[in-house]
């Protein structure tokens, strides 16, 4: 008799210790979901970048990023949470191999026979912050909201802006 009170008693205590660990350990699934910010309420910053010797793409991908806002807590894919970005030296940056010769940006005039190719060393001389724009202008969203980050991007060939006012803060890229 004790045997079988023994087996009934082991028995309950298991299934008392299951019954607390499963409802004391239980997680809340919901409670993980990802918090989106319903409107981009936080201070936009002002960034300027020095292209002397950057490689375009490297270069271009740091400023979509910050363009977009993914350097935030709070980004969010559908607003625009991203900060200005002031490029100064624009004419000199670099690309690696011979992509000087090689590159080549095709546009279309929309009349027959009106494709215009261009390559980067001609479109450097003629427009220099033509290479950095295109190069970022293809890394952003392709719809309104990628027009208007794209916006808060200023580029200038000179070593010198005119949004001192703003107080950007100096932005390295190794």
């Amino acid at each position: 008799m004790y045997k079988n009170l023994f087996v009934f008693f082991a028995k309950l205590i298991t299934f008392a210790v299951q019954f607390l660990i499963i409802n004391i350990i239980v997680v809340d699934h919901l409670s993980y979901k990802t918090k989106f910010v319903r409107t981009a309420k936080d201070k936009k910053e002002w960034f300027v970048i020095d292209a002397t010797n950057q490689t375009v793409g490297r270069l271009c991908t740091r400023i979509a990023s910050i363009l977009r806002g993914k350097h935030k807590v709070t980004y969010t894919p559908n607003l625009d949470s991203g900060d200005f970005v002031i490029i100064i030296n624009s004419d000199k940056v670099q690309f690696t191999g011979n992509k000087w010769n090689d590159k080549d940006y095709i546009h279309h005039t929309g009349y027959p026979g009106g494709q215009k190719i261009v390559f980067a060393k001609d479109l450097n001389k003629k427009n220099p912050i033509g290479v950095v724009e295109n190069a970022v202008r293809g890394m952003l969203p392709k719809n309104s909201l990628g027009r208007a980050m794209f916006k808060k991007m200023f580029v200038y060939q000179a070593g010198e802006h005119p949004h001192n006012a703003q107080n950007p803060k100096t932005l390295t890229i190794n």
